[in-house]
This record gives structure tokens, sequence and C-alpha cells, in this order.
């Protein structure tokens, strides 16, 4: 009896395992996107705007490559394909700044917002069960 319950109990260790691991899975497309938008949004918070200026094309596209990947397990769908495309439009916006030559100032409101919008899929598009 007592071996069927630690059998039980192992298995039921490997399952929950087995789903927080698939809940918690990498989204690869994220992870790219991250990664430009910290080379240029921080940057910029120091007043260094170059970086950002580089990057504005390779934002866009990458934005556009998270958007149009599958959600994974763990997030909210519906809210967070909403809120990509909202990325994707507010990096868009930053692009077009960028390529009109628009003030500095300008530029850092545009890239903080879109900054904001990416850790809003992050923080407030998982499901917290």
């Amino acid at each position: 009896m007592k071996r069927c319950l630690l059998i039980a109990g192992i298995i039921s260790l490997s399952v929950a395992a087995a789903t927080a691991q698939s809940n918690t899975r990498e989204w690869k497309e994220q992870t790219q996107f991250h990664g430009v938008m910290s080379r240029s949004f921080h940057p910029a918070e120091e007043g260094n705007y170059a970086p950002l200026k580089q990057k504005a094309d390779s934002l866009v596209m990458i934005a556009k490559l998270w958007n149009a990947s599958p959600v994974p397990v763990g997030y909210k769908t519906k809210e967070t394909k909403e809120t990509l495309n909202k990325l994707v439009s507010k990096c868009t916006s930053v692009q077009l700044a960028v390529n009109e030559k628009k003030p500095d100032t300008d530029l850092k409101k545009l890239i903080t917002d879109a900054h904001e919008t990416f850790h809003k899929i992050v923080e407030e598009c998982t499901d917290k069960k």
C-alpha cells in the first residue's frame, strides 16, 4: 500500500513538473525583441539616441515577427495579441519619427511608450493561476 502511494506521489510530481515547465516555455520571439528593445531603450533613457536610431528598423521587424508567432501556453491569447498589435504600431511610430528626424524628446516619448507596451505583455498578459 505504501509503495502504491509512493509511486502515485512520484507520478503526480512528475506530471506537475512537466506542466509547470510547459507553462514557462521560453518565447523565442519575445526574447529576440527584448534584446533589441533593451539595446535601444536604455541608452535613450540616458540621452544616447544613436542606438535607437540605428535599430529602429530592426525594432519594427522583430515586433512584427513576434506578433506573427503563436502565443505559447501561459499567456492570455486575446490580450497578448491585442497588445502585440499595439506594440507593432508603437514601434512603427518610432521608426517613422527616426526617419523623419524628429527631435530626441519625441523619440524618447515614443520609445518609452513602446517599452511600456512590451512590459504589459510580459507582466499583464500572462495567466497567473
